[in-house]
């Protein structure tokens, strides 16, 4: 249970860290120790750092396909997401295996908690970030629930995915 509170901790302030970071990047550092912490005691197995790894690439490219679909707006003229994204991203990654774990089956947990917390989780970051959704609120918030529903799950299942190492190739 403690590793559970520990993690759950250490992806909040990671949170803070990086939506904050977009406008003080010294930030960026507390959200990297946060990930590091998780690496090395919490969860320091093989696996656990391709999933954050895997989960911050397709997370920062769905990020980026959402700005580029004119979504997010984040004033600088960008057509990628900027890198506190893909961090936030990774941070939410060392979640799925562990606080967020009861999310996972039956698979509509995941689902309702995407729905829900997905867009929550974007409207404060966006307010406390300076990001906007171009879209206006509503729209926003109903496309990122349907994204987010569909995400959860599959993030999930991607968390429970075995490793292949050589040996076994």
């Amino acid at each position: 249970m403690t590793r559970l509170l520990v993690n759950a901790g250490l992806f909040q302030l990671g949170w803070f860290a990086c939506v904050l970071g977009a406008q003080r990047p010294w930030l960026l550092l507390v959200a990297v120790a946060c990930l590091l912490v998780h690496l090395l005691w919490l969860a320091p197995t093989r696996d656990e750092p391709r999933l954050v790894l895997l989960t911050a690439l397709l997370g920062w490219l769905l990020d980026s396909t959402l700005l580029n679909l004119g979504l997010f707006d984040f004033g600088d003229g960008a057509s990628v997401a900027p890198l506190w994204l893909a961090l936030l991203w990774a941070l939410f990654a060392t979640t799925l295996r562990h606080c967020l774990a009861w999310t996972a089956r039956p698979w509509w947990r995941a689902s309702l908690l995407g729905a829900i917390g997905g867009p929550l989780s974007y409207l404060a970051g966006a307010e406390l970030a300076g990001v906007g959704l171009a879209w206006g609120l509503l729209p926003s918030l109903l496309v990122l629930a349907g994204v987010w529903a569909v995400v959860m799950p599959w993030l999930h299942g991607l968390a429970r995915l075995p490793v292949v190492t050589n040996a076994e190739r």
